[in-house]
């Protein structure tokens, strides 16, 4: 076991996990706060709210398809090197997207440019993580403060967006991340790479391109659920296939001695396996619930920005407690447990949702279940990464960190599309209905990923993290 480290050190450490933990924190913000744009950004760019649901769904894409590239280069060039550089690519996207005067030109922004700053600096965050608190304890609240900054991030981005779209503009939200990333600039100058990068690791260009493509694929194949149906069809099917591509290719390249994009040997760990599974599940429900109810407010009620965002206030205190009591939670209750509960919660309140709000027109019936929603997650967000991450030794943090964001991002994307497009497809002739079958569908998916939990052994999941 690793020592504790000294008091300099400790001081040290603490100064590298603001930049990491701000970096989680804004790049979930990006991908909630325009859910309370939606009405803004329709009338001010002369689209629609399925129009800002594709941006949306297209930033969450980029993310998840292009994660394990981006994790598999930062062994190549280094961790440092890719967060600052994705960094570069955040802060220009937020800044075109400010500017945009149509919805191509904030796609290429915040879908785009965004995306793949995203992609490239949030691994780093998890490997630097990772290899700088190698001490049990250390570790477990790095993440915990890590995980909780990124669900805070999500859950009060309708409140922050929502703040600053009413008071001064939609644009100045995207003003608002470029600050805060030339703020984690500023803060990642004083970050050491404890580990050297290794030009000679070769790049798997063809298996990323395959993983990035078989993706969007599927992604996109929901999104066209609600126009044509044979597209879906066909989109999803084709996914399927280059993806099995992909996985074959990756078997193939190691059997021959190359170096694949992520090693087949990733998918063996059982344990592992679970853990992304529920993180998958966990993003998809904050995704999802989050867009479903903020366009239902203000599509169906006619909510503000700013009402939209004070509602949504729930879920972030719910998230704040039980994510800043990560580390506390994590000594005294085994992972598995604490992931079980949180999927329990989560689906609580997702059935309060279902079941309060379509009968009553007041707003406050909203708020019981986003706080369980909120307690829920925060409870098992920071579980999940813990048992995903410590389930590989150091030499494998770049391909676990990629898969795992990855995993996670893919998450976010299913779930606005996917319960997005239920909402958008139906909300026209039946808001109502159209909410509760969107919340239902989300409802079950937070069932399948509770029977996920309950699978995890119940040794080897309770462990904190391990000393890399």
């Amino acid at each position: 076991m690793s020592q504790p480290p000294t008091t300099a050190a400790a001081s040290d450490l603490r100064r590298a996990l603001a930049p990491l933990a701000l970096a989680q924190f804004i790049c979930s913000f990006a991908g909630s706060n325009m859910n309370v744009m939606i009405n803004d950004i329709s009338t001010d760019l002369d689209t629609t709210v399925q129009g800002v649901q594709t941006a949306i769904t297209i930033f969450l894409l980029v993310m998840a398809a292009l994660m394990i590239p981006g994790g598999k280069l930062t062994d190549k060039y280094g961790r440092k090197r890719c967060f600052s550089l994705g960094l570069l690519l955040y802060g220009t996207g937020a800044l075109l997207s400010a500017v945009s005067p149509n919805l191509g030109v904030l796609i290429l922004g915040n879908s785009i440019f965004e995306g793949v700053g995203t992609a490239l600096l949030i691994p780093p965050v998890y490997i630097l993580t990772t290899l700088m608190f190698t001490e049990l304890t250390t570790r477990a609240r790095a993440f915990g403060i890590i995980s909780a900054l990124g669900g805070i991030g999500a859950a009060a981005g309708p409140l922050i967006g929502g703040l600053i779209t009413s008071t001064i503009s939609w644009r100045a939200a995207f003003l608002f991340q470029a600050v805060v990333v030339g703020v984690i600039y500023v803060l990642s100058r004083r970050i050491v790479d404890p580990l050297p990068a290794d030009p000679t690791r070769s790049f798997d260009t063809g298996g990323a391109v395959l993983s990035a493509v078989g993706l969007a694929l599927v992604v996109l194949g929901i999104l066209a659920a609600d126009d044509n149906g044979w597209l879906m069809l066909a989109c999803i099917v084709l996914g399927a296939a280059v993806l099995t591509w992909f996985f074959l290719s990756m078997r193939a390249k190691e059997r021959a001695g190359k170096e694949p994009l992520l090693s087949p040997a990733m998918f063996h760990n059982r344990t592992s396996n679970l853990g992304m599974v529920t993180q998958n599940a966990q993003w998809l429900l904050l995704s999802g619930s989050s867009f479903v109810v903020s366009a239902y407010l203000q599509v169906v009620r006619g909510y503000d920005a700013i009402q939209t965002g004070i509602i949504f206030t729930a879920t972030t205190l719910g998230l704040m407690a039980t994510s800043l009591a990560a580390a506390r939670l994590a000594a005294r209750r085994p992972q598995r447990t604490l992931i079980v509960v949180g999927f329990t919660v989560t689906t609580g309140g997702i059935a309060l949702l279902l079941l309060t709000v379509p009968g009553s027109s007041s707003a406050w019936t909203f708020v019981p279940g986003l706080l369980l929603l909120g307690l829920g997650l925060g409870t098992m967000l920071t579980p999940s990464v813990n048992v995903v991450q410590s389930s590989f030794p150091e030499q494998q943090q770049g391909e676990i960190s990629g898969l795992s964001r990855s995993v996670s991002n893919l998450g976010s994307s299913l779930g606005t599309a996917v319960a997005g497009t239920i909402l958008v497809a139906g909300i026209a002739a039946s808001p109502g209905r159209a909410y509760g079958l969107a919340l239902a569908v989300l409802g079950v998916l937070g069932v399948g990923g509770l029977v996920a939990a309950l699978m995890l052994p119940r040794a080897g999941a309770g462990q904190v993290t391990r000393s890399g």
